[in-house]
């Protein structure tokens, strides 16, 4: 199974000469607000499931670790 990720950040990266090996810059970037965790949770239930009202426990669980992310700064 391929591994969830975000397509556009990736045709982007690949459009710039980027290698599609390398790590996605929107999970980097997700990954500096310590809610990396609760993204992919919710990345696999969508690519699972294939409709995000499906995956809200992980979305609720994703915008919680956001919110407390934003209250920290």
């Amino acid at each position: 199974m391929a591994k969830p990720g975000h397509a556009w950040s990736r045709a982007a990266a690949a459009e710039q000469g980027e290698a599609e090996e390398g790590e996605d810059p929107l999970d980097a970037m997700i990954a500096r607000t310590g809610c990396l965790e609760q993204h992919r949770q919710l990345q696999e239930c969508m690519a699972e499931r294939q409709d995000w009202r499906h995956c809200q426990a992980q979305l609720r669980a994703f915008g919680a670790c956001m919110a407390r992310r934003q209250q920290r700064e």
